[in-house]
């Protein structure tokens, strides 16, 4: 080849055409051709490694192996460089012992206080003797059909509390019966603080290419930018909601005012008649069973609109299986997604427009008011309470009705 720049051109202008066998074949017939010396040319011209065209030259003269290779196979037989896995048997069981869940707790763990990523456990296992780079250690978790996860939030918090599915089973019998009677029946809650500014809202929208919305880099909370503070009422039996967008402090003298606002507004008019409204609400926050203020504002409305209010609480840790959760809230977030909440009128505005193809109808307002924290009851206040706990339910504290104070408590 060293004499003959026309046979290095026509071969490396054939390689890049052939596979992996068909360039060993050719280059070895090319070495063959050039007798002493042509394995260290070729070599060089080609970039193929003298052991490889040494063996390219045997599988020429071995029939067998000839015929083995006529075919599609490229490799004989067991041909290649055997995988790490297989030479090393003790890498999966180690690698094993490293990701195995119930190692989390050992003290003696080399990666307790680490993330198990690929590269942090090839640098274990080199430390250890055994020197493999994080491919394969990806291939080998796969292997043993391992894969990235994520956690899965399906631990409840109240899971493990007495009473907590006749709990939910009472409520419902408590609701159907409301609406069995033509009562009205709600489930409130406060939606998650919105930042007023032009902060990052998740989610997208359509725009024009490569127009998105401008937002500020960082979510820090600035005190002189305002928040939003929706509390909602769901109206189970008519399908419509009414979300109060208060801008100091979600207290009970807040949500007390919401559900006020929204009997004036959606529920007299609907329910003329009524005698009685049942509350579903979570058993913390504003609305908590054990807040005083919440009690003492829930009188304060009876004794103001004549009606009997019930109240059932959901079991601590069970606030998702709250219907306006799924009812009113998501819908809500869905209809502002990718939408900066730039001023309380947006907030109102987006909340207002939402509706579903099951006829959902919303309305909301704007409550400028101001709700101080830190209301002290006192235990006087709280024997003035016309109030009866459900004796008959799973657990009193969590259900009770509240009657105007002109009413004595049934017996």
């Amino acid at each position: 080849m060293s004499n003959s720049k026309s046979g290095k051109n026509k071969l490396l202008s054939l390689l890049p055409y052939l596979n992996e066998k068909q360039r060993r074949i050719a280059a070895a017939l090319e070495a063959r051709s050039l007798g002493y010396g042509g394995v260290s040319e070729v070599a060089k011209v080609t970039g193929l490694s003298r052991t490889t065209l040494h063996r390219a030259i045997e599988e020429l003269k071995d029939p067998k192996v000839r015929r083995e290779l006529t075919g599609e196979r490229v490799r004989v037989s067991g041909g290649g460089r055997k995988k790490i896995l297989t030479q090393h048997p003790s890498l999966l069981r180690k690698l094993k012992s490293l990701v195995e869940p119930a190692t989390r707790g050992d003290p003696m763990s080399p990666l307790l206080w680490t993330s198990k990523s690929t590269r942090h456990l090839s640098e274990v296992l080199s430390k250890e003797g055994r020197p493999v780079g994080p491919q394969v250690v990806a291939r080998a978790l796969q292997e043993m059909n391992y894969s990235l996860q994520a956690n899965s939030k399906t631990l409840e918090e109240g899971s493990n509390r007495p009473n907590r599915d006749s709990q939910f089973h009472y409520l419902n019998k408590c609701v159907s019966r409301s609406l069995n009677n033509g009562d009205p029946v709600i489930s409130v809650d406060t939606k998650k603080k919105e930042l007023i500014g032009h902060y990052h809202n998740k989610g997208r929208e359509w725009r024009p290419q490569g127009e998105p919305e401008k937002v500020l880099v960082h979510d820090f909370i600035d005190p002189d930018f305002p928040k939003a503070i929706p509390y909602g009422i769901y109206d189970v039996g008519k399908n419509a909601g009414w979300v109060n967008v208060g801008c100091d402090h979600d207290t009970a003298t807040f949500a007390m005012e919401s559900i006020r606002r929204w009997w004036r507004a959606m529920g007299e008019p609907v329910y003329p008649e009524a005698q009685e409204l049942l509350i579903c609400a979570d058993s913390g926050g504003s609305n908590g069973y054990r807040i005083r203020l919440w009690k003492v504002e829930l009188q304060k409305f009876g004794d103001e609109t004549g009606l009997e209010v019930a109240v059932c609480h959901l079991p601590p840790g069970t606030s998702k299986w709250n219907k306006i959760e799924h009812r009113l809230f998501s819908h809500i977030s869905m209809n502002w997604r990718g939408r900066p909440l730039v001023s309380h009128e947006v907030v109102v505005k987006l909340i207002g427009k939402t509706k579903t193809k099951t006829g959902l109808k919303v309305k909301a307002k704007l409550d400028k008011g101001k709700y101080p924290t830190k209301v002290k009851v006192s235990d006087e206040e709280m024997e003035k309470l016309n109030i009866e706990y459900h004796l008959d339910s799973p657990n009193p504290e969590w259900n009770y009705t509240i009657r105007p104070r002109n009413q004595k408590p049934k017996k």
